[in-house]
C-alpha cells in the first residue's frame, strides 16, 4: 500500500481565476498543480454528485496504488469510486473525521 499527497481541496463560493468547468461533475475546479502551496479550489454547483459535507469542507487527496485498500479502511465512502477521464479514477472518504480523495491513475500504455 502506498499514498502520495498530492494537493488540499478547499470548497469556495466565488469562482476563482483559472478555474475550469466539469459539465459532468457540476464543478468549478483550479488546477493544484498551478498553485505553489498545491491548492484545489472547488466551487460546487447545483446538481453536482458530491455531497453536501464537501461543499463546505477542505479535503486532502492522495495518489493510491490500491484504491479498494483504503476504501475497506475508511469509516465512511461517502463518494464512490468513478473514473472522471480513461486515466484517473477518484473516490473520496472519511477517515479519522477527515475528507481524503482517492485518485488512481492508469498508465496509457
Amino acid at each position: 500500500m502506498s499514498a502520495k499527497y498530492l494537493h488540499v481541496g478547499i470548497p469556495v463560493t466565488n469562482k476563482k481565476p483559472g478555474m475550469s468547468y466539469s459539465d459532468d461533475l457540476k464543478l468549478w475546479m483550479t488546477d493544484p498543480e498551478a498553485h505553489d502551496f498545491k491548492i484545489e479550489y472547488l466551487r460546487f454547483e447545483e446538481g453536482t454528485p458530491f455531497p453536501e459535507i464537501m461543499h463546505k469542507n477542505p479535503h486532502i487527496a492522495y495518489e493510491v496504488d490500491d484504491m479498494d485498500t483504503y476504501l475497506a479502511e475508511a469509516d465512511q465512502i461517502i463518494f464512490a469510486p468513478r473514473a472522471v477521464s480513461p486515466e484517473m479514477t477518484i473516490a473520496f472518504i472519511i477517515k479519522d473525521d477527515t475528507i481524503m480523495e482517492l485518485i488512481t491513475f492508469r498508465s496509457s500504455s
